[in-house]
C-alpha cells in the first residue's frame, strides 16, 4: 500500500514531527511505501531521524517566507502560494498514483479532498478544534482566524476519514459521520524510570504563545520563594525565547528557571526529573505528556482543550488545574515537592497508565483504518 503524508516541513522538533516520524518508520518497516511531501523544508534535514526507505519530496512552496511581512502581502502571497501549492501536489499524486493521501491540518487542507488521482483522503488534525480561536491573535488576523475556525468543519467533512487525537476533541466536531479517534503513540522505549530525587521540574515544547510558558514561569515565581532549591528547566526552541529569558530576569528567577535549546536526547532529562509541568493554552494529545509520564513523572497541568484530560487521571498520575489558576497550580506543585511518597505514587502509577497509548495499540487502529478504506 501506497501512504503520503503532507507537512510543511520536517526540520521542526515539535510534537507533529515526532509523531509522523514515529508513524512513518513504524508502517515503513512493515512493508508500506511512504512518501513524505513537504512544502517548506528549503534543503534542511529532518530533525527526527527518518527511515531511508522513506520518500521525501519538497515542493518548494515556501509559505514561512511570508512571515515577517504586512497582513496584506500575506494574504495576497498565500493566494498565489495556493495556487502554485495546488498545482504542483495534483501533478505529484497523478504521477504517485497512491492508494492514501493524509493532509496534517496544514495549508493543503482546503485542496487535497478535492484531487482526483484515485486515493483515498485522510484529514488528521494535531490540534483542537478551537485551535485556530485560541492563537490569541487581534485586528483582521483575529477576524481571519474566526472565518477559517467556521470553515475547518465543512472542510473536515468532505475527507474519507476524518481522524482526531481525543474522545474530548471528537465531542466538540459533531457528529461527523466520518470521524474516527486515534491517539498519539508514546513510542519511548524507557526500560529506565525517573528516581524522583532530583530537585528538578521540568517542561518541554516550542517557546511559543501555546505552550504557555510565561505563566509557567510566572507560577515558578511562587515556587522559588517557598523552595529555592528546586530548579524549573524547559527544553525547547522558538520565538519567544529572548521574552522568556528576559521574564526571568525580571522576576529574579535566573538559576532558578533555565531554558534549554531542545534536544533528541530529551529522555535523559525526562529521568533526571522528578515533576513534568505543562500550562499550555492549548493543545491536541501532548506529547511531553506522554513521554513524562512513560518515564515515571507525575504530572501538573492545565486542563486545556485538548488532551491533558485524556492523559492525567486526577490525583492518580497528577493534578489537572482549571485554566489561569496559578495559585492552585502551584500549590499543587507544592505538594509534590513536599510529599516524597505521593510523588512517587504518582510516578509509578504514571509509568504503568502510560501502556494506554502503546505504538502497537496505536498504530493498529491506523492499519485497521486504512484496511477498511482499500
Amino acid at each position: 500500500m501506497k501512504i503520503v503524508y503532507n507537512i510543511l516541513g520536517t526540520f521542526n522538533s515539535g510534537g507533529m514531527e515526532r509523531v509522523l516520524t514515529n508513524k512513518a518508520n513504524y508502517l515503513v518497516a512493515q512493508g508500506y511505501d511512504i512518501t513524505i511531501v513537504t512544502t517548506d523544508q528549503q534543503g534542511r534535514k529532518p530533525y527526527f531521524d527518518l527511515d531511508d526507505r522513506i520518500h521525501q519530496i519538497d515542493l518548494g512552496i515556501n509559505y514561512t517566507n511570508d512571515q515577517n511581512k504586512g497582513v496584506f502581502a500575506k494574504l495576497w502571497n498565500y493566494r498565489w502560494r495556493q495556487v502554485k501549492h495546488k498545482s504542483k501536489l495534483k501533478q505529484l499524486l497523478l504521477q504517485l498514483k497512491s492508494d492514501v493521501v493524509i493532509s496534517m491540518f496544514d495549508h493543503d487542507t482546503s485542496f487535497v479532498h478535492k484531487m482526483n488521482d484515485g486515493s483515498f483522503k485522510i484529514l488528521e488534525i494535531h490540534f483542537s478544534r478551537y485551535k485556530r480561536l485560541q492563537y490569541g491573535r487581534r485586528g483582521v488576523w483575529k477576524l481571519v482566524d474566526i472565518l477559517r475556525n467556521r470553515e475547518d468543519l465543512n472542510i473536515a467533512r468532505k475527507y474519507d476519514r476524518f481522524v482526531v487525537l481525543t474522545e474530548e476533541d471528537r465531542m466538540y466536531w459533531g457528529k461527523l459521520p466520518n470521524i474516527a479517534v486515534i491517539p498519539n503513540a508514546n513510542s519511548f522505549s524507557v526500560t529506565d524510570q525517573a528516581l524522583l530525587v532530583n530537585k528538578n521540574a521540568i517542561a518541554v515544547g516550542r517557546l511559543d504563545y501555546q505552550k504557555g510558558f510565561d505563566n509557567l514561569i510566572k507560577i515558578w515565581k511562587i515556587i522559588q520563594l517557598q523552595h529555592p532549591e528546586w530548579t524549573l528547566h524547559i527544553y525547547g526552541n522558538g520565538p519567544l525565547k529572548r521574552r522568556l529569558e528576559d521574564l526571568i530576569k525580571i522576576l529574579g528567577l535566573t538559576g532558578c528557571v533555565q531554558i534549554h535549546s531542545a534536544t533528541p536526547d530529551i529522555k535523559t532529562a525526562y529521568l533526571a526529573s522528578s515533576i513534568y509541568l505543562m500550562a499550555s493554552r492549548y493543545e491536541g494529545l501532548p506529547m511531553a505528556l506522554l513521554e513524562a509520564q512513560s518515564c515515571g513523572l507525575p504530572m501538573v497541568s492545565y486542563a486545556c482543550k485538548c488532551g491533558p484530560r485524556d492523559i492525567i487521571i486526577e490525583e492518580k498520575n497528577g493534578f489537572l488545574i482549571a485554566e489561569g489558576e496559578m495559585e492552585d497550580f502551584a500549590s499543587k506543585i507544592n505538594l509534590l515537592i513536599e510529599n516524597d511518597v505521593l510523588r512517587k505514587v504518582m510516578g509509578e502509577n504514571a509509568r504503568t497508565m502510560s501502556a494506554r497509548f502503546s505504538e502497537n495499540q496505536v498504530m493498529q487502529l491506523w492499519l485497521n483504518l486504512f484496511k477498511n478504506l482499500v
